[in-house]
């Protein structure tokens, strides 16, 4: 065998170690992209938006006023 023949060899060897490489690292990122989907669609479902925080606290605040308004009426009426 020249030399010639072993360096080709080896280079079809190195290529094909590479290709292998680079489709593991092409999988591990294909894997990773839908374990971060999936925490995105978890956390969505877990999770309120501010807009939905903002809104009950208006809800609660609207509470708290409707109270104070009867404990006066109720304090005006005991003078």
């Amino acid at each position: 065998m020249t030399l010639y023949e072993i360096l080709t060899v080896v280079a079809y060897i190195l290529g094909a170690v590479l290709s292998w490489i680079i489709k593991e690292k092409s999988d591990e990122l294909k894997r990773q992209g839908i374990l971060i989907n999936k925490t995105r669609e978890e956390l969505a479902r877990e999770y309120i938006t501010k807009v939905e925080v903002r809104s009950d606290m208006q809800q609660i605040i609207n509470r708290f006023d409707r109270l104070e308004e009867k404990l006066d009426r109720f304090i005006e009426g005991q003078k």
